[in-house]
C-alpha cells in the first residue's frame, strides 16, 4: 500500500521461471507486476543493535 507517497508494504509472490526485469501478468483486473530481485542480506546487525523499525504512518 501507499500512504502520503511512501510504500507501506510490499506482497511477495514467487513467480517460478521469471527472473528480475521481467513482467508477470495476472490477467483481467488484477493487472501485472515486474519481476524484482530479493534482498539476500540479513538484518541482524540493526535488530541486535536494538534499533526500532517505525510504523509507516
Amino acid at each position: 500500500g501507499m500512504v502520503n507517497q511512501k510504500t507501506t508494504a510490499v506482497r511477495v509472490i514467487p513467480a517460478v521461471g521469471k527472473k528480475a526485469g521481467e513482467t508477470l501478468q495476472f490477467g483481467g483486473l488484477l493487472g501485472y507486476a515486474p519481476i524484482m530481485k530479493v534482498n539476500e542480506y540479513s538484518c541482524d546487525a540493526f535488530i541486535n543493535r536494538g534499533g526500532r523499525i517505525p510504523a509507516p504512518i
